[in-house]
């Protein structure tokens, strides 16, 4: 498509701000939504590269306010809609919060996007929707299991932006990423939450299960994936996986990053980290054959290879003092 003017929205987020920054580096002309607070922080974009620094706009306000929305929409070609509630054990404390945000924040992007207009909208949706996988590697017609009220508010804003796609034909892609790491991701994670214990000298590292296995993507090859489904005309109306296609459980992953950090750890299950037992997603393994078919897209950081010099490049940013500082490694960050 044309190099018109995109709107991300989660501009301020972990995958966000990297995406901003990479969509001005190809020559879009971006404006960045993010949410609106009386301090004007622009999370993540405060601190973005100095390349890009003053190169796209921002639009500060609320994905769950429908007239804010559709004033962030105007003149836009195309919308990558990030802007979402994504943490798991906040959604068990505070549900309703994922359905204002996710549900009907999902909803103001799709009717503005057909009322405007709009020629793509690529709709973020989250692994975390196929629960516990019946069979890898996952593919997009695996079935929808509800485990969590994140992973419902997810289905449900994935069903929504479907919807006006089949009932309206606004031209509507969605993406469905697997569990992205690398710099700026919060400590509501398990690599940052692994890596910034490592870093403050803590020997002893508080996890919650650690069988469960995850498809862990670097968000490099998750932005890409995003350039992709934008250009490729093929994403309309299709569901598609970002994946690597490799899959290692918990328990591994921290030993990798004590491998990574020249460290040796004792891991110590912590009982406020652990899933209610029937909402923990034991499996997760993606097929990104369609991502590949479709959008000519496959992982850089695939397989252990691409997976430890993620985690390499990962941890030297944490691992700046200055980075450091912004973590509390010692609290249980929800």
């Amino acid at each position: 498509m044309a190099k018109g003017k995109i709107l991300v929205t989660g501009a301020d987020g972990f995958i966000g701000s990297h995406l901003t920054e990479a969509l001005v580096r190809a020559g879009y002309d971006v404006r960045a939504f993010v949410l609106y607070n009386s301090f004007n922080s622009w999370g993540w974009l405060d601190h973005c590269d100095e390349d890009v620094k003053g190169k796209f706009e921002v639009f500060a306000g609320d994905i769950r306010d429908p007239n804010g929305v559709r004033t962030a929409m105007k003149d836009c070609d195309a919308v990558l809609h990030l802007a979402a509630l994504i943490a798991i054990p906040y959604s068990y404390h505070s549900p309703d919060t994922y359905v204002d945000t996710n549900i009907k924040g999902t909803l103001n992007i799709v009717q503005a996007a057909r009322d405007l207009g709009v020629s793509k909208v690529v709709h973020t949706s989250t692994s975390e929707v196929y629960g516990t996988a019946q069979f890898v590697p996952i593919t997009e017609d695996h079935p929808i299991q509800g485990q969590s009220p994140y992973s419902a508010s997810k289905i449900g804003a994935d069903q929504i932006a479907m919807s006006f796609y089949s009932s309206f034909d606004t031209p509507v892609a969605i993406l469905r990423p697997f569990n992205t790491y690398g710099p700026r991701q919060s400590a509501r994670a398990v690599i940052p939450t692994i890596i910034t214990q490592v870093a403050n000298g803590k020997k002893q590292i508080k996890l919650g299960a650690l069988s469960p296995t995850r498809d862990f993507n670097y968000v490099a090859d998750t932005v890409a994936g995003f350039m992709a489904a934008l250009r490729s005309e093929k994403s309309v109306g299709e569901v598609i996986n970002v994946g690597s296609n490799f899959e290692i459980s918990i328990g591994d992953t921290a030993y990798a990053i004590a491998k990574v950090m020249g460290t040796e750890t004792e891991i110590i299950s912590d009982e406020q980290r652990l899933r209610p037992e029937k909402s923990e997603v034991e499996r997760l393994w993606a097929s990104n054959e369609k991502a590949g078919e479709l959008l000519g897209w496959k992982p850089e950081y695939g397989g252990v290879e691409g997976f430890h010099r993620g985690l390499e490049e990962t941890v030297a940013w944490f691992c700046k003092p200055s980075h450091l500082e912004s973590y509390k490694p010692e609290i249980y960050n929800l």
